[in-house]
Formats: C-alpha cells, structure tokens, sequence
C-alpha cells in the first residue's frame, strides 16, 4: 500500500449509544474516505473504563452496520493496545522527553488552570504522578481543510500536557497519536469539539517524528438548547427502525444533496450515490439541528 493510499477512520468511545451527532461523524469520516476510494477503519476507544457502559461497544458496531457503514479489515481496540502505549511512554521518557507530575488538579485551578512546568526539573519518581510531555513542539496553528487556518490559545499549545494518568490509564491524547500512526490514517474527520486537543496530538506527532494527518472538523449537531448532542446531555439514541430517514437528514446536515428518490432505494444504494455526490465544499462549518426521530419505528 502506497503512503498516497487515503485511510481514514471513525473512532468512538463506548460511553454509550451512537447518536445523531455521532452518525454526523461516522458519516462524514465514511464518505470523504469512500470518495477517495480509501480505506474506512473503525477503532473502539475503550481505554477509559470507568466512563464506560457494558455493552455499548457491540451496540455501536451493530449501529454502523444497520446505517450500512461497513468498515475496512479489523475493528482495532484500543484496550489491546496498552503494551504499544507503554512503548511510545518509554520512548518519550528515555529521551528526556517526558516527566513525572505530582501536582494535584486543585493546584493547577489556583493558578488559572494552565500547568506552569512546576515538576519539569524536579525529577520526581513515578510513584503518585501522571507523565507530562515536555513541550518542546508547541504548535499555535493548523490547517483544517473545511475551515482554513486554525489558531490555538497560545497558553494551552505551550502547556506540558499529560500523557499518562495518575490514576494509570493512559491519556486520549496519546492513544489516539500512537494508534492513527500505527493505522497509517492520513486524514482524520471528526466533529468541532475535538478541534482544541488538534494542536497538541500535531505536537505530539512533532516529538515522535512521525508524519501528522490532514484534518478535517465538521460542524456539531446542537439540541434545541444549543448545546451539542452527547451522551452527557442524554441525547437519543439513533433509531433501530428505518435507517434511511435519518441518513436522509444526517446528509442534509452535511450539505449534501438529497433530492434523490431515497424512499425507493436499499440503504447501500443512497450511501453509494452520496460517495458519488460528496463535496467538501457543501459542508458548512456550522450548523443546527434538532432532529426527530417520532417518525421512525425505534
């Protein structure tokens, strides 16, 4: 496989069931791919497990599936995945790259709520601590191919951010570098509200030497409060009946043309046409949504 070759990929964590705004994403991260004639890849999240629910990862699965958004090769799961995290750790931390933390979170809020570098030339053990890279890359700004050039708070693109807990799960931030590095993604598309950690995980990829991927951030599907659809505000879940209506409108979403006879057509056949119709360019860069489901059979 080339290094031209398109991957990209649709990543959730099991906190829950997908949603509307989580089909955005899978949607959006699904056609950009398929338009490319790339690779599609679905990866499970499941380093965190106390925010984890039972069973939501099979759901998840189950979801994709019945909204004919089939992957690409093996799920990759993230939970087995700790021994090459705890490499990238090592690596980091053998090149002086990385320290041990053993400032609380209460400290951090008194002083603003940026880490000030406090343990960096302390040399503390690893008993206690969380594990902070030492920032030697900030980067203050990127590109994102749906919105232009990107500008990050300056303070947070210089801060020495953590990369292992001191509770000894390892940070998203790192996990999603080490693994869309070992998945060879090439651009990732994913929802506005992970814009802010971009300019750490391209630092990141900055210390390791690796390659950083295109991105692309589409925009968030809100409730009628104007708060995003999560799993934290109870958003629904999708629906098991009928996939095509809320396709219908998750396309709409995107900007995408929907003029077609859909009612009529399998669900691969209106996903194969919006591979065939999909333009970057009709996304907007922000929109609303309240989305209804009373129509359709849960």
């Amino acid at each position: 496989m080339t290094h031209s070759h398109y991957i990209g990929r649709f990543a959730p964590s099991p906190s829950g069931e997908l949603h509307f705004g989580s089909l955005i994403a899978a949607l959006g991260s699904y056609l950009q791919a398929r338009a490319q004639n790339g690779t599609w890849r679905v990866r499970i999240e499941d380093i965190d497990p106390p925010r984890e629910v039972p069973g939501a990862a099979e759901t998840i699965l189950r979801q994709l599936e019945h909204y004919g958004l089939h992957w690409d090769g093996d799920v990759l799961w993230q939970s087995a995945r700790h021994e090459a995290y705890r490499e990238a750790l090592a690596w980091l931390y053998e090149r002086g790259l990385s320290y041990y933390c053993t400032c609380t979170r209460a400290r951090i809020q008194s002083i603003g709520g940026i880490y000030d570098g406090h343990c960096r030339e302390r040399h503390n053990g690893p008993e206690q601590a969380a594990v902070r890279i030492k920032q030697r890359h900030p980067v203050t700004e990127f590109t994102d191919r749906l919105r232009g050039n990107i500008q990050a708070n300056p303070q947070l693109a210089q801060e020495d951010f953590i990369i292992h807990r001191r509770d000894g799960l390892f940070a998203y931030n790192l996990a999603v570098v080490v693994d869309d590095h070992f998945q060879g993604v090439t651009e990732i598309v994913r929802g506005a509200d992970l814009i802010e950690p971009t300019v750490r995980q391209i630092s990141l990829y900055q210390q390791f030497g690796w390659n950083a991927p295109g991105y692309i951030h589409l925009p968030l599907a809100l409730n009628e409060q104007g708060a995003k659809l999560s799993k934290q505000n109870h958003a629904p879940a999708l629906p098991q009946g009928d996939p095509r209506p809320i396709l219908i409108d998750a396309l709409r979403f995107l900007g995408q043309r929907t003029d077609l006879p859909w009612q009529d057509m399998p669900v691969d056949e209106i996903l194969r046409m919006a591979v065939e119709n999909w333009r970057l360019t009709a996304v907007p860069e922000s929109a609303s949504v309240n989305p209804s489901f009373s129509n359709a059979s849960c």
